[in-house]
């Protein structure tokens, strides 16, 4: 038996597409690991569901209840059917105390949230709805992109865009199309493969610019 499946039996649940793990505001009595499928992590604002990030296999999410002892400070959801190793407070604080890789391991991923959080601030501070959309991409193809002969490859969910970014769908569809007969990315279902970033970054300027300035 490999040592997923071992973990598994002792700590694993599997939960169906849909089910809501936890709410905001709720207490945390538990953090979760994730071995399959997909769970997105959302928050309020305003009376509208925002979603802050999508998490797949390897990561964990839960934690900061656990460690503040505070309650949730955003709420999660499965988004894909998945099996998640359930981690009670106890457990947690074994494991960090025994095992100097895995709180390394945990340091990094927090510092790397700090920096999507601030990445989501800044994109949020760009007025023109494409230069979200532009903007967005540059910023997972920083964090989560990998390099190809082709360009930098990344998953970019379309239908989860609208609530992270604030923009809707459709503008969103149309700027990929705008990307794509420019030469810029190529699509393929949720990949998306962006040739140069470089000019990608410049494309960028370009759209604040014209949006600050318009058609002279």
């Amino acid at each position: 038996m490999g040592a997923e499946e071992t973990l598994f039996q002792r700590f694993g649940k599997e939960f169906p597409k849909g089910t809501v793990l936890f709410r905001e505001g709720e207490p945390g009595k538990e953090m979760f690991v994730i071995q399959s499928g997909r769970i997105a992590i959302s928050k309020s604002v305003r009376d509208v569901e925002k979603v802050l990030a999508v998490l797949g296999p390897g990561e964990f999410f839960g934690e900061m209840a656990i460690i503040s002892n505070r309650p949730r400070n955003a709420s999660a959801s499965v988004s894909e059917d998945a099996k998640l190793l359930v981690i009670d407070p106890k457990t947690f604080e074994g494991m960090i105390r025994g095992n100097a890789e895995i709180a390394v391991r945990m340091i990094k991923k927090l510092a790397e949230r700090l920096s999507e959080a601030d990445a989501q601030i800044e994109n949020l501070l760009h007025a023109d709805p494409a230069s979200r959309v532009v903007h967005h991409i540059l910023q997972v193809c920083q964090t989560r992109g990998r390099p190809t002969e082709e360009g930098v490859e990344i998953e970019l969910a379309v239908r989860e865009m609208p609530r992270q970014i604030g923009v809707g769908e459709p503008a969103i569809r149309n700027m990929l199309d705008r990307l794509e007969r420019a030469g810029l990315v190529e699509r393929g279902g949720d990949r998306l493969t962006i040739h140069d970033t470089a000019r990608l970054h410049d494309f960028l300027q370009y759209l604040e610019m014209k949006w600050k300035f318009g058609d002279l």
